[in-house]
């Protein structure tokens, strides 16, 4: 009982601990907060397990792995440890774990066949590769025998043999003659699968002395060729008259016909064989017979059905491919060879077999200090695989003891962990077919919280939409999340609101009043850290007025509405489409604020418009129908759409053809223009009606022309000026007889998706198209340049097949037939494919960088051999990035950047770069699989620049005579600072620029007290930096000394004296008696004829309103730069030219100087307000005011 409850207590912990792990920490895939962990190796590139290498290039065997610290590398040959230094022929890439053998300098690829593996390792643990079969390709010699020549009677059976030599990889055999062309095979005369030639019965055409056997090793592209084999068929009348001429006894051997035969199989041998395939790869079963009929083969699976989707015939259904085989397709296969005399048989029996292949991978895991974790390796096969685990490389039974640390099986669990408890651990899974090894680090960190996302991020929603606010967060242990919306508000919590795992917060509808501040707060036990985000709800875009309907006759005008209510904040744009398509370029068109206007409406203008609103946020539209009708003569004629054609009679029925005609219906007012056919296959594609052709309204009758297979019904639709009818009734129906297709699929094309594949794809044809029932398609390819023979199969009614087993990234001819149950299609024309990409192979080399100036650079590589590209060459991608600035030695974010270079260009300019910074850049190949390894990362340095503004300019502490000035050092120093550059000039009251003077600061300087000022003057300062280079952009500021006190008083006291006052007093009773003189003068005005006068001398500028319309003169816009037209009261400008107003502008608001242009247009501005330039002697033409007159007067 106790022992049930500790199995019982055992599975319940595991199961804990399955959770934990699911829970365990998810590094961000954050580029700084990367660089800042530390994390163990993981290995990310490597070569294959088994690896073939040509013996006449350099052997590159592949280990890249990434770790913080970085990784040092080291490698085993043959289990034991291989010293790179003491063999001159080896040297590793740097800062790589990749071996590169030097073959083509003496080096001999036979001495360094065997197992290497790699080891990637820092200080938090190891990783290693998988075992690397290191194998030179070979293609021996075919060894010299003496071929005695064939005699062989008509109708029997014959077997040529290959037998190729044994290379690696193995050859790939085919037949040809002495001139080099292949040898046709068919169901009689075909090629096995071990590369014999079959005969299943010899005819007379067989004699010749040239079948020669050819062996391609596509490793080291060379072909080895077999003596020529000699075959003479003798038939039965010469070897009669060739017995009788030498025996004179034709009784002995009497002429016999040639005789047939029932089938006898040639191989395999036997009435049972077996065959043992491993899971996932490619089942090939062959059956070849001998007989006279040829026998025909037919598969079957006993006790089941061959599996559909994955079964081909090839070689003229001798062989059988089974694709992508699984335990399930093991079991007895039969072919059957049956001619009309018997049959054969031969029960194959499969047996499928599976390498280890993976259920579970480890992952790696993040754990924090004191924590909890698991690691899983689970993998199946056949024989099941046995599963082994090693710390660091190192066989965990003899690994170095942890206590946190406790295997069970294909898992191992981790209890209270340290971080001395961190490590890489490998999982291998092995059976007699091969092993599965994977890396999983365990990296145990201890990190306050980090918040990733960017501080005070504004986000933007419509309102009753969602609203998605980012918290990317980090910490170890992992930090619990909380939201606050405000300040000092209290935590969010409820319905209404979504928490994320991740950190989001998501607010489902937000409302207008979810606009404000949220606050997201990370805590761990190691700390605490919030960021604040923006969350803004806008008002939705609405269309409040939509277009509708109208119906506009001929030449006439018509406007659609489209007004819109939006949220203040947004701007939107309005887009008007014409049948989903941009309107006509045609001045007709007038698109207003609110409104669509077309003038002069013609037919073409008939269809549908749509006004689109977009903003940054949302998008809404409307549309409406606009028809087009002809301007009706007189008010009692109604024009209209023509009724439908009836009475539709078929005629002349023929195969390819039929007559069709009808009667018209009433036009209605609008003489009919045309008349549109259509037609209904009921056949392929009931109730779905195609265009067949149309002809003029004055026609009624017309010749169709008609496809095979096709069971036609018509109908005609009438067509006017004010649009077409309804259809007619459906005639009565045709059907075609069947025929040979006429035409192959279109758009055939061979683009690989792997690797090792090439994948066939065609636009099939349409159901009408196929002519007749069984449509298939006959898919056809052979590698282009290599004089391979075409390979062939039949495949259903799709419109893609797969080769698999391709080289990579060679062309292949592809061509595609239709057939169906009556015959084939005319021949295909052939196009051109390519098996599929891989990664490039190898870096751009000797990459040069050339500094053109501080912010400018030119980066020079050497292109790759393209036999490297292994692809379509796409161009170069030069990576390059900024390490530090010179200037201030810290580093900073690395932040990438990308050039892409199309085609094989081996150089480029970089624009855009920081001056007196240090940079990094590598380059690597693109091709239409991805990217090829990174050269070496090549650095270089910018020279100085001139610096940006100083950061600031205070002026602070003023008194009668001096200035302390205050500023701080360039943003972007962009070099070493040599100095600063102050200049300043007195400003006076007019705005007169005074004389300009110029000091020199020293560079570590930060502020200056300016000593012997003038009092109560207004200067103007000037403040820029200056490196070797030259000056950088100047920053200006103004400022005032203090005014002297007793001066202050005079100026007040000469207001307050008594003679000043009198003299203002005299000089009102002088305006005073001027006004009286004047209005008595006025008074008697009544004895001349001013009206007069004034009617001949009327003002232009005064005139009435337009009595026609009421309306003012037009309006013109400032940008327009136009005069004012007739009826304008003032400029648009809002100036007043010197005969409108006497009154001087200068005389309203204290601080604004004015004066006039000579066009009578005011000018002016607030001091302080807009720089200007240092200069001197400025004039001014303003007149002087009261006090400073006063001033002057001092």
């Amino acid at each position: 009982m106790m022992r049930k409850k500790s199995v019982s207590a055992s599975k319940a912990s595991l199961v804990l601990f399955l959770c934990q792990m699911i829970s365990a920490l998810e590094v961000p895939l954050d580029s700084k907060l990367l660089e800042e962990l530390s994390q163990p190796p993981t290995i990310t590139q490597q070569s294959p397990k088994d690896y073939i290498v040509d013996p006449r290039e350099n052997i590159v065997i592949q280990c890249e792995a990434k770790g913080k610290p970085p990784p040092s590398f080291s490698w085993t040959r043959n289990g034991t440890h291989f010293d790179i230094d003491k063999d001159a022929q080896v040297t590793m890439k740097p800062n790589s774990g990749t071996l590169v053998i030097n073959i083509m300098n003496g080096g001999k690829a036979e001495a360094y066949e065997g197992v290497y593996q790699c080891t990637a390792r820092n200080e938090r643990g190891a990783a290693i590769s998988n075992n690397i079969v290191i194998r030179p390709s070979r293609s021996p010699l075919w060894t010299k025998e003496k071929l005695e020549p064939n005699q062989v009677r008509e109708g029997d059976s014959l077997v040529l043999h290959c037998r190729p030599p044994v290379g690696l990889p193995p050859p790939i055999i085919f037949w040809m003659d002495n001139a080099f062309q292949r040898l046709p095979q068919s169901e009689r005369v075909s090629q096995g699968l071990n590369g014999d030639l079959y005969f299943s019965n010899v005819q007379p055409e067989d004699t010749r002395e040239d079948y020669i056997c050819y062996a391609r090793f596509n490793h080291t592209q060379t072909i080895q060729q077999k003596q020529p084999i000699s075959v003479k068929v003798f038939s039965m009348d010469s070897l009669n008259d060739t017995i009788a001429a030498n025996l004179s006894d034709t009784d002995i051997y009497g002429a016999k016909p040639v005789t047939e035969r029932q089938p006898v199989l040639l191989t395999p041998t036997g009435s049972t064989s077996t065959k043992v395939e491993l899971r996932g790869n490619v089942l090939l079963l062959e059956c070849i017979a001998a007989g006279l009929p040829t026998p025909v083969i037919r598969w079957i699976k006993e006790g089941g059905e061959l599996p559909a989707n994955r079964t081909f015939f090839e070689n003229f259904k001798k062989t059988l491919k089974i694709i992508d085989v699984s335990e399930a397709d093991s079991g007895n296969y039969k072919c059957i060879a049956r001619n009309i005399l018997g049959s054969a048989h031969h029960v194959i029996s499969v047996t499928v077999k599976a390498a280890p292949y993976w259920i579970t991978a480890p992952r790696n895991l993040v754990l924090s200090p004191g924590e909890d974790g698991t690691l899983i390796c689970r993998a199946n096969g056949n024989p099941k695989p046995n599963i082994s685990w090693l710390a660091n490389g190192v066989p965990i039974a003899i690994a170095p003891e942890d206590p946190s640390r406790k295997v069970d099986g294909d898992t191992i669990i981790f209890s209270h962990v340290q971080e001395r408890s961190s490590a890489v651990y490998q999982c291998n899974a092995s059976n007699e077919y091969g092993y599965l090894l994977a890396n999983a680090f365990v990296n145990v960190l201890a990190e306050p919280p980090r918040i990733l996302t960017s501080a005070n991020k504004l986000y933007q929603v419509i309102s009753d939409s969602p609203a998605l606010l980012d918290c990317a967060y980090f910490g170890s242990p992992k930090p619990e999340i909380e939201w606050f919306k405000g300040v000092k508000g209290s935590i969010l919590r409820g319905n209404e609101y979504i928490f994320h795992d991740n950190g989001t917060l998501e607010i489902p509808v937000a409302q207008k009043d979810s606009t404000g501040t949220y606050t997201c707060v990370a805590r761990n036990e190691l700390g605490k850290i919030q960021n604040e985000v923006q969350l803004e709800v806008k008002d939705p875009t609405m269309i409040i007025k939509q277009p509708e309907y109208k119906v506009v006759q001929r030449y006439g005008q018509v406007s659609f509405e489209c007004i819109i209510k939006h949220d203040s904040t947004l701007l939107p744009t309005v887009i008007w489409l014409k049948d989903n398509d941009e309107l006509p370029d045609d001045e007709r068109f007038l698109v207003g604020k609110d409104n669509l206007t077309i003038m002069n409406v013609t037919d073409r203008d008939d269809g549908t418009y749509t006004c689109i609103v977009n903003t940054t946020l949302d998008s809404v539209s409307a549309s409406a129908v606009l028809t087009v009708v002809a301007a009706p003569p007189t008010p009692a004629i109604i024009y209209a759409r023509p009724n439908p054609p009836f009475d539709l009679e078929l005629t002349g029925q023929l195969e390819r053809s039929v007559e069709l005609s009808w009667i018209p219906g009433d036009e209605n007012n609008s003489p009919i223009t045309n008349f549109v056919i259509e037609y209904e296959d009921g056949l392929h594609e009931p109730g779905v009606w195609h265009y067949q052709t149309e002809v003029p309204g004055t026609q009624t009758t017309v010749q169709l022309k008609l496809s095979p297979y096709v069971n036609y019904s018509f109908r005609v639709i009438a067509v006017n000026e004010i649009g077409r009818s309804q259809p007619s009734e459906p005639s009565e129906q045709y059907l075609t007889k069947s025929a040979n297709p006429d035409e192959n699929p279109s758009n055939v094309q061979g683009i690989g998706s792997e690797p090792d594949n090439l994948v066939i794809t065609w636009e099939s044809l349409k159901g009408f198209q196929s002519n007749g029932p069984g449509l298939q398609y006959k898919v056809s390819w052979r590698q282009k340049d290599v004089d391979d023979e075409w390979t062939s199969v039949i495949v259903a009614n799709v419109s893609k097949y797969i080769v698999s087993g391709t080289p990579t990234f060679v062309p292949y001819e592809i061509k595609v037939q239709a057939l169906n149950d009556l015959g084939y299609a005319p021949e295909p024309s052939e196009v051109i494919g390519h098996s599929g990409e891989d990664l490039p192979m190898v870096a751009p080399g000797n990459v040069q960088v050339h500094v053109v100036n501080s912010t400018l650079a030119k980066v020079h590589w050497d292109p790759v051999p393209l036999k490297t590209v292994r692809g379509h060459l796409q161009g170069y991608k030069v990576y390059y990035w900024k390490v530090q600035s010179l200037s201030r030695r810290s580093r900073r974010h690395v932040e990438k950047k990308i050039l892409t270079f199309r085609g094989n260009k081996t150089f480029g300019m970089l624009p855009g770069l920081e001056p007196y910074s240090s940079y990094k850049l590598n380059v690597r190949v693109v091709n239409g699989k991805g990217e090829g390894p990174a050269s070496p990362d090549k650095v270089f340095k910018t020279p100085e620049g001139v610096p940006s503004s100083p950061s600031f300019l205070k002026i602070t502490n003023p008194t009668l005579d001096s200035l302390t000035l205050e500023w701080g050092s360039p943003t972007h120093p962009n070099g070493v600072l040599t100095s600063y550059i102050l200049k300043f000039q007195p400003i006076n009251n007019t705005h007169e620029l005074g004389p300009l003077v110029e000091i020199r600061i020293p560079a570590n300087e930060s502020s200056l007290i300016l000593k012997n000022l003038n009092y109560s003057t207004r200067y103007k300062f000037y403040f820029n930096a200056q490196t070797s280079v030259g000056s950088g952009s100047q920053i200006t500021e103004e400022a005032v000394t203090i005014m002297d006190e007793a001066m202050a008083s005079r100026q007040v006291d000469i207001a307050t004296q008594g003679w000043f006052i009198g003299l203002m007093c005299a000089v009102a009773l002088l305006i005073l008696i001027l006004l009286i003189v004047c209005f008595i003068r006025r008074n008697k005005g009544g004895k001349y004829p001013v009206k007069e006068k004034e009617d001949a001398h009327a003002d232009p500028e005064i005139q009435p309103m337009k009595e026609d319309d009421g309306t003012f003169g037009e309006y013109s816009d400032a940008e327009d730069h136009k005069p004012l037209k007739k009826g304008s009261r003032t400029p648009s400008d809002r100036t007043v030219k010197k005969e409108d107003s006497d009154d001087s502008l200068v005389d309203y608001g204290e601080g604004v100087n004015g004066q006039f242009n000579e066009d009578g247009s005011f000018i002016g501005q607030y001091s302080g307000k807009k720089e200007k330039e240092p200069a001197e002697g400025n004039e001014s033409s303003e007149a002087p005011s009261p006090v400073n007159a006063m001033n002057s007067f001092v």
